[in-house]
């Protein structure tokens, strides 16, 4: 069914448009999985419906770029908002489906498709990163798993010619992208792992079940605690418990232990504690374990090579983006950005442009030398 030499014989036309429609509609699907997969909901039921209203929306209204541009953006039903992101996702998507064929289609089917689908999972990973700062180990641990099984099958992917080779490519690229980043995870913990907080005048911090409440919002244990070693610090000119208050003391908290002074607690038996302080020291990451994840599974498709472009080209992407919103004052120094989604467009362009851009940046770099 796939042989080229089958497809060859159709319009090349034909199948630049089934890419870029059938990419659309994937988009449609994409939009579901961004909305649903961080809620912890299915996927696959219920239908799709209104987000506002719940009004369950028919096929003829749901047909991707086309319905989004007749209702104006709103709900049929009740004429709500819906978000351009859904407008933009479908067309992304076919815009990346189209491109892989154009660009693959002709060296193989099997990897048009394969590439596409990677672009898709590159998508999704992106706009859920940006809105909730994590990446599904459905998407990441999957796709470690989803890319070995590829690899094997289409050794072309690794521009292999046989299923052994391109398998072995696809661990080297498994291993070399988690152990990479995961060392930029303990290098970031050791550079940047401890964030001192200083308030103008003594605040009022509240410990909750669940978060710490600050002057300047709240913050979930989530985002603190990224592993048990993890600890909150501060001296308290008053500390007050449900049961009993304290003065002038050290507080140190983490997820196994709460100590007061000399004093240590379990903290699921202490639900609410508040406390008077000029200052105080969370801990926070350079990098978290989805991208560690993330990145592996970025390697077993596209293998080693991409993974060192990739951590290179998404470093430098991040940096000028977050120095421009620093410069703009859109982002606080030190503040929380998703990184996944620098990653997702490093990865996009090893696949259309990485082996080139290596090629003539070895060609350059042996010139100088040569040179010198």
């Amino acid at each position: 069914m796939l042989d080229p030499q089958v497809w060859s014989k159709v319009p090349p036309h034909f199948w630049a448009i089934t890419f870029f429609v059938f990419g659309c509609i994937v988009g449609s699907f994409l939009n579901v999985c961004i909305h649903r997969m961080p809620l912890g909901q299915s996927i696959v039921a219920p239908p799709s419906h209104c987000p506002h209203c719940k009004y369950s929306i028919p096929w003829f209204l749901n047909i991707p770029l086309v319905t989004w541009v007749y209702l104006g953006g709103k709900c049929k039903n009740c004429g709500s908002p819906i978000s351009v992101r859904y407008f933009l996702v479908e067309l992304l998507t076919g815009i990346c489906f189209l491109g892989a064929w154009l660009v693959f289609g002709a060296r193989s089917p099997w990897v048009a498709l394969i590439y596409a689908g990677v672009l898709a999972g590159l998508i999704v990973s992106t706009f859920i990163d940006f809105e909730h700062f994590i990446i599904p180990d459905e998407l990441t641990i999957g796709g470690v798993f989803v890319g070995l099984i590829c690899s094997a099958l289409v050794p072309q992917l690794h521009q292999q010619t046989t299923r052994l080779g391109a398998l072995k490519l696809s661990v080297l690229g498994t291993i070399v992208g988690g152990g990479l980043i995961y060392l930029v995870v303990r290098l970031g913990k050791l550079v940047f792992g401890r964030k001192k907080i200083l308030f103008p005048a003594e605040a009022r911090i509240v410990f909750t079940e669940n978060s710490i409440v600050l002057p300047e919002g709240e913050l979930p244990y989530e985002e603190v605690f990224y592993r048990k070693s993890d600890t909150i610090a501060l001296r308290a000119r008053t500390l007050e418990l449900v049961d009993r208050c304290y003065r002038d003391v050290i507080v140190r908290l983490n997820p196994a232990a709460l100590q007061i002074g000399e004093e240590r607690f379990n903290p699921e038996d202490v639900p609410h504690m508040e406390a008077k302080s000029k200052e105080i020291v969370i801990p926070r990451e350079a990098m978290g374990l989805g991208d560690v994840k993330f990145m592996a599974a970025i390697g077993a498709f596209l293998g080693w090579q991409s993974v060192v472009f990739s951590l290179f080209v998404s470093s430098f992407v991040g940096a000028v983006v977050g120095f421009a919103m620093i410069a703009l004052g859109k982002r606080e120094l030190g503040s929380r950005i998703p990184y996944g989604p620098y990653i997702a467009l490093a990865a996009a362009l090893w696949i259309f442009f990485g082996p080139e851009f290596t090629d003539w940046w070895w060609r350059l770099s042996s010139g100088l030398m040569g040179y010198r």
